[in-house]
């Protein structure tokens, strides 16, 4: 993955579990704003989209201050391209990442 370790643009999915204790539902409204400022918001708490590595290390910069370690899970998905993403639909086909400019 030679794009991914030279800081070419990679194609993430991030997919968040953020607990409703703690003031769970305003820590989960504050990732949700700042996912969606990077990424495409695809379903409930999953986004995917384009990013460069600085882009990634912000975004994960900005994220830190609502995340409770103990209790939030995030997974970053990372591939070189979209092309080399493999999605299937099982149920409603709605790809919110099929939209033309």
């Amino acid at each position: 993955m030679k794009d991914l370790q030279f800081g070419g643009n990679m194609y993430i999915v991030l997919v968040y579990d953020i607990s409703q204790s703690e003031a769970g539902q305003k820590r989960w409204s504050r990732i949700f704003k700042i996912c969606k400022k990077y990424l495409s918001h695809i379903q409930n708490s999953v986004f995917e989209g384009e990013i460069s590595k600085p882009q990634l290390m912000q975004l994960k910069k900005e994220m830190q201050p609502y995340i409770n370690e103990e209790l939030d899970s995030i997974i970053v998905f990372k591939s070189r391209q979209e092309k080399w993403l493999d999605k299937e639909f099982w149920a409603k086909e709605d790809d919110k990442t099929s939209f033309m400019l």
